[in-house]
C-alpha cells in the first residue's frame, strides 16, 4: 500500500468536513433521521453526541454508504430471498 492510501485509511470521518446533525444528514442523504440515529447508537456510523443530540458529519454518512456496497457483504448473505 502506498503512503498516500495508509493515510486516507486512517483518517477519521468525524474530522472531515463540519458536523451536523441527524436531521441534516438525513435531508442530504435520504435516510432517516432514525436509522441514522441507531446506526451511531450501535456504532455502525461515526457520530458523537452532543447533550441529546447526534452530531456527524457527511464524510461519516458516505464512508458508511461505501460499507454498504454489495462488494463488502459476504456472499453467503447477497441473495437471502
Amino acid at each position: 500500500m502506498t503512503e498516500e492510501n495508509e493515510q486516507s485509511l486512517s483518517i477519521d470521518p468525524l474530522t472531515v468536513g463540519e458536523l451536523i446533525t441527524m436531521s441534516e444528514a438525513a435531508q442530504l442523504s435520504g435516510y432517516t433521521v432514525g436509522f441514522l440515529s441507531e446506526l451511531a447508537l450501535h456504532e455502525k456510523l461515526r457520530a458523537k453526541r452532543s447533550g441529546r443530540y447526534w452530531l456527524t458529519t457527511m464524510a461519516a454518512v458516505e464512508e458508511y454508504k461505501k460499507s454498504r456496497s454489495l462488494k463488502n457483504i459476504p456472499k453467503k448473505y447477497r441473495d437471502k430471498t
